[in-house]
């Protein structure tokens, strides 16, 4: 996984849990803020025991707990805004299933501040202490879209299994562990050599990796531009260019206490972390987009497409430290999404706790159930079995 390709996808990670079929109750509403504006990417759920997720861009959340979990607390963490607890019961006890955060306020001393760059630079160097640096076991939901000329034309599902190291390591082994798509319409079906989530990893600035597109944010020309709030910790907003390439920025959230990375945003792509139970940042939320350009399709396709976009969104579902219980079997890493031989479990995905449709999600499946008029799941049905 050290040569990891530049990759086109956008996409969605969120923290939502799986669990068994048995006597699971579903937890979900919206997050407002005070004038009842939806907020997005909020961190949701029972921290202590990784139960939970993240807001949507609607501010819409869902996940599933148990009778065991109606006695714990319900946390609720933003950047900008005041962290939030209620008990599980008393929460699905509400007339109304939302939550309104109180916008938090920053009176950062300037003359402690210290320059924009060296907080990058401690950032950078605090990922051991900051991250889950111990083996552990990532599991997600990942979507893949592709569209041509505006319109859908294919989706991908994959639950994917990861061994991983913590934000300053290479990922580890993948596995593909289950997998379902959508009738394919694309005009051009490419062919990749890696799976999309390969761009995890590179389009992360703090990761390292061997491309040719590794960027080192160290000589970015760093400035402050604002600052927030992360659970009481005051946030710094930064903003670094490309000396060589002055189209190329990345804005980051860094707390100035512990110089946590609580957010990144690199072109269309985003990354936002959450609090883990042991203190430690964990990936909460992460999307990109890609537009790739008339110039690189291929020319026999260019009357007809003029432009085509790779898309995607994953939700994280578990995080397993107990090394016992870590079970990664390598398959799919060098397959391009979609190609897989695996098959299709329908009791899998109807028992899966799925999120509220996004925004990505809802113009996905609109557009390819408009194709043909067929209902994606049936879709999934015909093509997978």
């Amino acid at each position: 996984m050290k040569k990891l390709l530049f990759l086109p996808f956008l996409l969605v990670i969120v923290l939502v849990p799986y669990h068994g079929i048995s006597q699971n109750i579903e937890i979900n509403g919206i997050i407002l803020d005070e004038s009842n504006n939806p907020i997005p990417f909020v961190a949701v759920g029972i921290v202590e025991k990784y139960i939970g997720t993240a807001s949507t861009e609607d501010g819409e959340f869902s996940f599933l707990v148990t009778k065991n979990e109606l006695k714990d607390s319900l946390s609720i963490s933003s950047l900008g805004y005041d962290p939030y607890k209620i008990k599980v019961e008393d929460y699905l006890n509400k007339e109304k299933q939302e939550i309104i955060l109180i916008e938090s306020s920053t009176e950062l001393d300037e003359v402690k501040i210290l320059a924009p760059g060296e907080y990058v630079n401690l950032a950078s160097k605090n990922l051991k202490n900051n991250t889950i640096t111990a083996p552990h076991q990532v599991e997600m939901l990942y979507r893949s879209a592709t569209t041509e000329n505006g319109n859908s034309k294919y989706l991908v599902e994959n639950y994917i299994k990861i061994r991983a190291r913590g934000l300053g390591s290479y990922f580890g082994p993948m596995q593909i562990a289950e997998s379902r798509k959508s009738a394919d319409y694309r005009i051009w079906k490419s062919n990749l050599r890696w799976h999309s989530i390969n761009a995890l990893a590179h389009l992360n600035p703090f990761r390292p990796n061997d491309s040719q597109h590794a960027r080192n944010i160290k000589k970015f020309i760093w400035k402050k531009i604002g600052d927030s709030s992360y659970e009481g910790e005051d946030v710094l907003i930064l903003v670094g260019t490309n000396p060589k390439k002055k189209w190329e920025s990345i804005k980051l959230y860094i707390g100035i206490d512990s110089y946590k990375v609580y957010r990144i945003e690199r072109g269309n792509t985003l990354y936002i972390y959450k609090k883990h139970q042991s203190g430690k940042l964990i990936l909460s939320y992460y999307k990109h987009d890609w537009d790739l350009s008339e110039d690189r399709i291929p020319v026999e396709y260019r009357h007809l497409i003029k432009e085509t976009h790779f898309k995607a969104e994953a939700f994280v579902y578990k995080i397993i430290t107990d090394k016992k219980k870590i079970r990664v079997i390598p398959y799919g890493i060098d397959i391009d999404i979609g190609r897989d031989n695996l098959p299709y479990r329908k009791d899998f995905w109807n028992n899966l706790s799925s999120p509220p449709d996004t925004k990505f999600y809802k113009k996905i499946k609109d557009g390819l159930e408009g194709l043909y008029g067929v209902p994606l799941e049936k879709q999934y049905e015909i093509v997978n079995e």
